[in-house]
């Protein structure tokens, strides 16, 4: 027998729309040869001067993750890996000018992804939307739980 639900399934809710959203992206990206993980990187080493590491945690990426991103924008001429002026032992993701451009042209389509996603509600709807998340994020979920095992991501499936 089934357990009656009490609440809405937030857990489905929110995993399945983020998982949609996310291969929104990745489809509006990939035609301008980016994947999220190198328009995020992009976008984030033209704020101001940042680590590879430092970019790692922004972008919730893992050290073998961010390697292969960098050197994937590394490779395309996007950006490239510079001594920190600030420590010389650090190394900082320095975005080139062909970079620069790119990232404006991934911003456009990103802002894109998600301005189609909002224009699907009514505008009441959005701004209710846009609050609720931002006081779950900034609130009772802006910090993951500490658990035994730690929890897989969902793998993207292949087309």
């Amino acid at each position: 027998m089934t357990p009656a639900r009490t609440e809405p399934d937030l857990s489905f809710l929110l995993n399945h729309t983020g998982h949609v959203l996310r291969t929104q992206m990745a489809e509006a990206l990939a035609e301008i040869g980016l994947t999220a993980r190198m328009h995020c990187v992009l976008v984030h080493a033209l704020e101001q001067e940042r680590t590879q590491i430092q970019l790692a945690e922004i972008g919730d990426m893992d050290k073998t993750t961010m390697v292969v991103t960098v050197d994937a924008l590394e490779k395309a001429g996007l950006a490239e890996r510079r001594p920190s002026s600030t420590d010389r032992r650090a190394r900082i993701i320095a975005v080139t000018e062909k970079g620069a451009q790119v990232a404006r042209q991934s911003q456009e389509i990103a802002d894109g992804v998600h301005r189609a996603a909002l224009a699907s509600l009514p505008d009441d709807e959005r701004e209710v939307l846009i609050r609720a998340m931002n006081r779950l994020v900034n609130g009772h979920l802006a910090t993951p739980a500490e658990t035994p095992q730690g929890i897989r991501r969902a793998r993207q499936r292949a087309k």
